[in-house]
């Protein structure tokens, strides 16, 4: 077993990654488009060719997509594929940080930047971790529409037989002036996976969540919760999307009802946030509107 000294020498000796770009085309089909909405439950024939999307559906696009021979045992593509290879083996989204000054159209070909940001060590309650910083610049028409850090944590192992650690529950608030419950259910999740090419085991294989990464059931995926929670609170937006920052807080659970709430906007920005059936917070937003 290594050191604290030799774990953060380890993640010191990734620097030469920060500042690493690739680009990552897409051509925004027709196709891609209507799943999406198929699997939020929109008319998928509502989309034609031409047609703005929604400002945050960026980010259901660009996938990273690897050779099969490339994968790993949890789904993701191996270390050092795509992404540093941070010296932990279970990786989670922690978080965002969104401007967002246009919108991408179907048929239009644009492009993902996406470039490491930071690779940064932690020794916190849980044991060592390390938060890898993606900054996915996206542009298309020679404009940059959309600029989106994420937070990804990585951690280490539960040892066999011991759940995986979660942070301690939180309250809710309960200021909420709406309040959307959706299932979880796995076909939703499932869905999601498949329209953003997410092949990571915890969130479609519940026998593998619980019995090498120590949770109880199938974790929902970050991204399907902070998607949900947008569009719960677009639906009584004050105005123009133009960013917003996420916090994943708990895990949810692949079968589970979560609610989706907001408080009253103020001064163009709105909190948002979705609660487990427990009454407990996991995911906090900000939104941004122009007018």
């Amino acid at each position: 077993m290594t050191t604290d000294a030799e774990f953060e020498a380890a993640i010191a000796a990734l620097q030469h990654w920060v500042g690493r770009e690739r680009i990552v085309e897409d051509e925004i089909g027709l196709s891609s488009a209507r799943r999406i909405a198929g699997m939020l439950d929109m008319d998928p024939a509502s989309l034609k060719q031409g047609d703005a999307l929604p400002p945050h559906w960026f980010t259901m696009f660009f996938p990273d997509i690897a050779r099969q021979s490339d994968i790993g045992p949890d789904g993701h593509p191996e270390k050092g594929v795509f992404l540093p290879p941070i010296p932990l083996p279970r990786r989670m989204g922690a978080g965002r940080r969104v401007t967002i000054s246009g919108a991408l159209r179907i048929g239009e070909p644009a492009i993902k930047r996406a470039i490491v940001a930071q690779v940064a060590p932690k020794i916190g309650r849980t044991g060592r971790m390390a938060v890898l910083t993606m900054r996915h610049v996206i542009e298309t028409r020679g404009e940059v529409i959309a600029v989106d850090e994420f937070d990804a944590l990585y951690r280490e192992a539960p040892p066999p037989g011991q759940a995986s650690a979660v942070s301690p529950p939180q309250p809710a608030p309960a200021n909420g002036i709406y309040a959307d419950r959706v299932l979880l259910s796995s076909a939703l999740v499932f869905r999601y996976s498949a329209v953003t090419w997410n092949a990571h085991r915890i969130h479609y294989d519940a026998d593998y969540a619980r019995q090498e990464e120590g949770y109880p059931a199938a974790v929902q995926n970050g991204g399907l919760t902070m998607q949900l929670v947008l569009d719960a609170a677009l639906k009584r937006a004050p105005g123009r999307l133009t960013g917003f920052t996420a916090r994943l807080t708990r895990p949810l659970w692949v079968g589970d009802t979560v609610t989706l709430c907001g408080a009253a906007p103020s001064g163009g920005r709105m909190a948002c946030w979705a609660a487990d059936k427990d009454g407990h917070l996991c995911a906090a937003m900000e939104l941004e509107f122009a007018a």
